[in-house]
């Protein structure tokens, strides 16, 4: 099962620097514009290290993985970075509001061993791209470090591990505290007790783990791991995970968006009526609110896959299957029951491709297809006429990433949004235990 490492981790030096100045979201959620302002806002933010520009004159020798590894070597040997003295685990607390309602999340930061899926220790859910883990490699092989946690889950309904963290930390206050751009409250506190330590080892040692969020950097870890090991260099088959319990009352998961674009000759008032055939379509009264949109569309889902479609004009439609099984046949069988029941199989399935020719190629290069998880983002698409629809989903269940995995399948890319981020900056690896 999870092997746990305790790792001692790089952090920023609070003499040197403001921590509210260098940190940043997950790379993959930061636009060129974010970049530009990340870069703007402290010469020493980790957006330099995570997510370096490209310039004009780059070469083999001078291009962003490179200037990340100069700029890891210039901050630790300067103070800016500096090492924890013992190895450590950390524990991570999340403060943020959703629809009003505070909550907060905790979990763990530490290394686990990065082996391959096929072990059966840490399993994934969705799909992944190449383009993506190519890019996370070279910044890998080029820093011999990672500098963000990816987002793991495991079943500890006893709160076990939880409770030996709080205990470990007592009542001191944070080694780091920030608030993010979004707002949410992140708090950090180093745990190197190593009864608490031994405690955690020994029960994660017989846990899966689900991977959340980050699988490009996980099967990025794994080839990193091996290409090391081919050279005769052990101790590199690890990467930082954050670690929450299922169980956790902070747990939200949020959905993903589809945005539809670049399809010819798209007639929607035509769809609608073509989707009627496996769809109750049901038109919302002029006027509807974004917010009376997504409860009616939440409130449905309770009944049955559904989904939201906007085209423009401020009108909304709400989709609902009528008939579950009409999505038997269209996949193949080496599906289960439950990952065809799946809103974003029956989206992908009986819409995107039986009626806007939108598969899997599609899906990936996001030729006609763009996925946006904030609901006023996806509508400005529209409304700026860079898109032609939307199709807002529901939130996917926690109890269905977790069913899907352990049977040894993965969801389409993109089916799921656990929110917070793990924020990039506030802990990182380089291999230096």
């Amino acid at each position: 099962m999870a092997t746990i490492i305790p790792f001692r981790g790089i952090r920023y030096n609070s003499e040197r620097v403001d921590i509210n100045d260098v940190i940043t979201p997950p790379y993959d959620v930061i636009d060129a514009s974010g970049q530009d302002y990340f870069y703007e806002k402290n010469p020493y933010n980790v957006i330099r290290l995570e997510l370096g520009k490209n310039f004009p004159g780059d070469s083999d020798d001078d291009n962003r993985y490179t200037r990340a590894a100069k700029h890891l070597e210039e901050w630790l040997k300067s103070g800016v970075l500096k090492h924890e003295e013992k190895p450590s685990v950390y524990l991570y607390e999340q403060e943020f509001d959703v629809k009003g309602e505070k909550k907060i999340r905790s979990g763990f930061i530490a290394g686990v061993q990065a082996n391959d899926y096929s072990k059966g220790e840490v399993l994934p859910h969705e799909e992944t791209l190449p383009k993506h883990k190519a890019d996370r490699l070279n910044l890998m092989k080029a820093t011999m470090a990672n500098f963000s946690p990816i987002f793991g889950l495991y079943a500890d309904r006893d709160h076990v591990i939880e409770n030996t963290l709080e205990n470990a930390r007592g009542t001191r206050q944070p080694d780091a505290e920030v608030t993010d751009s979004q707002g949410v409250i992140n708090r950090l506190w180093v745990i190197s007790d190593e009864i608490a330590l031994g405690l955690i080892k020994e029960k994660m040692s017989g846990e899966k783990i689900f991977i959340a969020d980050g699988h490009h950097r996980y099967e990025t870890a794994v080839n990193f791991g091996r290409e090391m090991a081919a050279q005769g260099k052990e101790g590199y088959d690890y990467l930082m995970v954050c670690l929450v319990n299922l169980y956790n009352k902070g747990l939200v998961v949020f959905p993903t968006h589809r945005v539809v674009k670049n399809i010819a000759d798209l007639d929607v008032t035509g769809l609608l009526n073509r989707l009627s055939t496996d769809f109750s379509v049901t038109e919302l009264p002029a006027g509807t609110s974004p917010e009376k949109f997504t409860e009616l569309l939440e409130a449905n889902g309770t009944a049955g896959p559904s989904f939201g479609v906007y085209a423009g004009d401020s009108k909304y439609y709400i989709l609902t299957l009528t008939e579950p099984g009409k999505v038997n046949p269209l996949t193949d069988n080496e599906h289960s029951a439950g990952w065809k029941r799946l809103d974003v199989t029956i989206l992908h399935t009986l819409i995107l491709e039986k009626y806007l020719g939108i598969g899997s190629k599609q899906r990936a290069d996001e030729s006609n297809l763009v996925y946006v998880r904030d609901e006023a983002a996806a509508r400005n698409f529209v409304d700026s006429g860079e898109a032609q629809l939307v199709f807002y989903m529901n939130a996917t269940k926690v109890q269905e990433v977790t069913d899907i995995a352990t049977g040894g399948e993965k969801m389409p890319q993109k089916s799921t949004f656990f929110y917070p981020k793990v924020i990039t900056g506030l802990v990182m690896n380089d291999y230096e235990r």
